[in-house]
């Protein structure tokens, strides 16, 4: 029953971010439109990000479909190891530790999903 709890409230978090951050990316805060100019990143990134971010969260909630679960798993984590590289190169350690705890975050409620949540291939194909 914990790690039940474990992973919802872990999933609801990263859920909550990820709509959040996409409010900020697609209202175009000034923040955010400053941060990646700041760091390199072209602006299209950003609205792409605040489309697949709430996306990614939906399909981290919803029931059933597994390898889409997969998929937005790996998408998390390859944006925020991307994010935890751009801030530290920026000299911005306290947003790069955000990442981090982000990224732990989503391990934790990976680690802990129930088995109707987790993808199994066809092992009977080499």
């Amino acid at each position: 029953m914990a790690r039940k709890i474990i992973y919802w409230i872990s999933t609801g978090v990263i859920a909550a971010l990820m709509c959040f951050a996409a409010f900020t990316y697609l209202s175009g805060n000034p923040q955010a439109v400053e941060g990646f100019a700041r760091d390199g990143y072209p602006q299209q990134l950003r609205i792409i990000l605040g489309i697949m971010k709430p996306l990614g969260a939906i399909a981290l909630l919803v029931p059933g479909y597994p390898k889409l679960k997969e998929w937005a798993y790996a998408g998390f984590t390859f944006a925020w190891i991307c994010a935890i590289v751009a801030h530290y190169l920026a000299n911005e350690k306290p947003k790069a530790m955000f990442a981090v705890v982000a990224l732990v975050l989503l391990f934790v409620s990976y680690v802990t999903r129930p088995a109707n949540r987790m993808w199994r291939p066809n092992s009977s194909v080499a």
